[in-house]
């Protein structure tokens, strides 16, 4: 039996694309999307109607926005319209 080099290259994308898969496991786990805390054009993602995803909040501390910080944290971050939560407002 013969390996080909297609094979071979099909073998390591795919280890490749696995590892790559479990480190973002582990960033998610390790984070939490926080609701009011982005800057405008700073979200992560759905930023509710009339946006579609990353960098489309259209106000500071935009309540139905949220962007990624440390699990654990959220809550606890104050801005000036109060403080962040885990769901949108």
């Amino acid at each position: 039996m013969t390996i080909t080099s297609k094979t071979i290259a099909a073998l390591a994308f795919g280890a490749m694309a696995a590892g790559a898969m479990a480190a973002d496991v582990q960033i998610a786990a390790a984070q939490e999307k926080c609701y009011g805390v982005a800057m405008a054009g700073k979200n992560d993602c759905a930023a509710g109607p009339g946006t579609t995803c990353a960098g489309t909040s259209k106000t500071d501390f935009q309540a139905n926005a949220w962007k990624y910080v440390d699990a654990g944290t959220c809550t606890t971050m104050k801005t000036p319209k109060g403080m962040g939560t885990l769901k949108a407002m």
